[in-house]
């Protein structure tokens, strides 16, 4: 099988952990760093593509897509937040990093199914739960 040279984020980021930060991998602060990274960097930035391209794919305005954004974006981060790393830590301590990018792929073919239910809720109980949250938040910071 041919390897084409594609930017891979999975052995880029192993590369350089290896490399950078001489780590070895499959030990723990291997793991941890790698799946930390993906959490804090790939993860947010993922899901913020996902929402944009799904809005404007779907034919709304940029207004529209901006508060789908801020509906969806925060409860499909807190509950991907539980379920990723699981998924991560298993991925880059006993799977091969040639074989890392399927097995994501797959997860990412049922999280791609997860996220367009979680577009589809509009403004569900649950949704709104998450929001009155983050306005908690806010007030309690502007009381300061």
């Amino acid at each position: 099988m041919q390897n084409f040279p594609a930017f891979d984020r999975y052995e880029g980021l192993d590369r350089f952990i290896r490399l950078r930060l001489q780590l070895q991998p499959k030990s723990l602060r291997f793991v941890a760093t790698k799946v930390a990274v993906d959490g804090i960097i790939f993860g947010p930035l993922d899901l913020l593509v996902f929402f944009t391209y799904m809005g404007f794919a779907s034919g709304k305005s940029a207004d529209q897509v901006k508060e789908d954004v801020k509906r969806d974006f925060l409860p499909a981060l807190i509950l991907e937040g539980g379920i990723w790393p699981i998924v991560q830590v298993a991925n880059f301590r006993f799977v091969p990093v040639r074989y890392q990018l399927l097995y994501v792929n797959f997860f990412c073919l049922l999280d791609s199914c997860f996220l367009s239910w979680i577009e589809q809720q509009q403004d569900a109980p649950w949704k709104q739960w998450f929001k009155s949250l983050v306005s908690l938040k806010e007030k309690e910071g502007q009381g300061r």
